[in-house]
């Protein structure tokens, strides 16, 4: 994935954009998202998602992977929010708010409408804050983006962690998966206490040979003379784009005013 990831931010079609303009596009598309209603952040997944597919050319099968995998974790916290319960004595306090539910002993449990409401409006959000996050990390190298956050005045020392962390995050994943293949090619998950004890071993080989390649990349580091900062050379091959800054001005426009029409039906409404 991460040589994937990397390949796309470097070669889709929107790569010769300059990454300040990709990033103050999503940047401001993130802020409406964050305070828009449900359906304005529908509008702005599916419109972050038409950039990234059609205008990038991101194959779907990979951004529709990356939606999966967040969705998941949506699901996993769903019946937190959706199922509640209360005391049968109560039961007058929630009859407006129960859908269904089912008595056990002295609580009933119910599927709550408040809570399906709320996580409606958690998934929209987080879909179409992730649709930016997604849309700047497959159009834009890394380095990239750190030379812009440091143009912008980010202090160095955020951009150089940020640049580690991101090496080591995958560095990581490679060796789990080396080390995952090895032991299912000696049939190391085949039973259940078989697999808890392979996964052991992993997890503390993992341990060992990412402190080991941290070692190695200190000593390297040293041996380069380095002096505290992380010099990455990236092309300045960008121009700008009429069509595609038009578009961004007026559909951002087009989404604050729908938003402020939306909080003004509902002031008129109360």
């Amino acid at each position: 994935m991460k040589i994937q990831i990397d390949t796309l931010a470097y070669t889709n079609r929107l790569c010769w954009l300059p990454p300040e303009q990709k990033l103050l596009f999503a940047s401001v598309l993130l802020i409406i998202a964050a305070f828009g209603h449900p359906f304005i952040q529908i509008m702005i997944a599916l419109w972050m998602s038409i950039w990234t597919v059609i205008y990038a050319g991101i194959p779907s099968k990979t951004y529709l992977k990356l939606i999966y995998v967040a969705t998941f974790f949506w699901l996993t916290s769903l019946p937190a929010l959706v199922i509640s319960g209360i005391e049968v004595s109560h039961l007058n306090l929630v009859e407006h708010d129960s859908i269904v539910g089912l008595t056990f002993g002295n609580y009933y449990l119910y599927l709550s409408h408040h809570g399906a409401v709320q996580s409606w409006a958690i998934l929209t959000r987080a879909l179409a804050s992730l649709c930016c996050l997604y849309f700047i990390i497959l159009t834009i190298p890394f380095t990239a983006l750190l030379q812009t956050l440091r143009r912008i005045g980010c202090p160095v020392i955020i951009t150089e962690i940020l640049l580690l962390m991101y090496r080591f995050i995958f560095v990581l994943l490679s060796t789990a998966s080396e080390l995952w293949v090895a032991q299912q090619a000696r049939g190391g998950y085949r039973t259940f206490a078989t697999g808890m004890r392979s996964l052991a071993l992993l997890i503390g080989q993992l341990l060992k040979r990412t402190i080991d390649n941290y070692r190695q990349v200190s000593l390297s580091l040293e041996s380069r003379g380095f002096n505290g900062e992380l010099r990455v050379w990236h092309p300045h091959r960008y121009h700008q784009s009429k069509r595609y800054t038009i578009e961004a001005i007026f559909g951002c426009a087009l989404l604050i005013a729908l938003e402020w029409g939306q909080n003004a039906g509902m002031v008129t409404r109360i």
